[in-house]
């Protein structure tokens, strides 16, 4: 037998029949790339390659129907979150939060005793990337 109290594990996303909308994974992208101004960085920082983290910015555009990245061109070229990027970062945070307080609040309700969390929203703070 096992002791110790449970672990709350909340993975939250919302999506349409035409793909994710937003999720911990997006918020990460888009959090990176505020925080470097570059979406190759942040492709890089998390692992994954440009077309893909491309991909995922393009499909939440699309869904939204509004431009999430306002990119200037040329050599070197960054990336800036336009406003609608960062009102979606500020929503999706918030939502999370609620959702989270809540669920705790319920599994002490229903259980008796509240679980551990194994993280929280609050937990993840913007990226730190070294600027090698």
């Amino acid at each position: 037998m096992t002791t110790g109290a449970p672990t709350m594990r909340i993975h939250l996303w919302l999506e349409t029949s035409a793909g994710v909308l937003m999720g911990q994974g997006r918020l990460q992208l888009l959090e990176y790339i505020q925080h470097t101004g570059s979406l190759s960085a942040a492709a890089k920082a998390l692992g994954m390659s440009y077309r893909a983290a491309w991909g995922k910015i393009k499909a939440s555009e699309q869904i939204l129907g509004v431009k999430l990245l306002e990119q200037q061109a040329g050599k070197g070229s960054s990336a800036q979150l336009s406003t609608a990027a960062k009102h979606l970062i500020t929503s999706y945070r918030e939502w999370l939060s609620s959702v989270e307080e809540y669920a705790l609040a319920s599994a002490t309700e229903h259980f008796g005793y509240a679980p551990d969390k194994y993280w929280s929203i609050k937990d993840l703070p913007p990226p730190a990337i070294s600027k090698d």
